[in-house]
């Protein structure tokens, strides 16, 4: 199931990212309302999606005894946060960049924000990999 949920995640920045991709193609007259339902509709995803990890982060800690799992689970959830900001922050910057073609620093945010996403992923990975590793140990 938590990886199922994982996955899921993984599906919506997605839609999210092709969302906003459609997004800037509608420039320079935004369709904002357009983006706006689907920023509302990818947010509710990610808080069902966080809810029920948190469900079997509470499940795992006291009906199963494994706070090591919760913790990995907690640690999960800070980063995920993060990427969220992170994505958001770099679609703004490509908008930015999309709108003030003249300003030379937009590429250079953009590959910085990318650089982030790309640590914040591979610390996420690195999150699964314990997860997994010390949930089989058990088994």
């Amino acid at each position: 199931m938590f990886y199922h949920l994982q996955s899921e995640r993984v599906e919506t920045y997605k839609l999210f990212e092709e969302g906003h991709e459609a997004y800037l193609r509608t420039g320079p007259h935004y369709d904002f309302d357009h983006y706006r339902q689907l920023v509302h509709e990818i947010t509710q995803a990610f808080v069902g999606i966080s809810n029920e990890v948190l469900q079997i982060k509470g499940k795992l800690h006291h009906d199963f005894d494994r706070p090591d799992l919760s913790e990995h689970i907690e640690k999960l959830q800070s980063k995920e946060k993060q990427k969220l900001e992170l994505t958001a922050k770099l679609q703004l910057a490509r908008q930015r960049a999309q709108d003030h073609p003249e300003e030379e620093d937009c590429q250079e945010k953009i590959q910085e924000i990318k650089q982030e996403i790309i640590k914040n992923k591979e610390a996420l990975s690195e999150i699964m990999q314990d997860f997994k590793y010390d949930s089989e140990e058990s088994d």
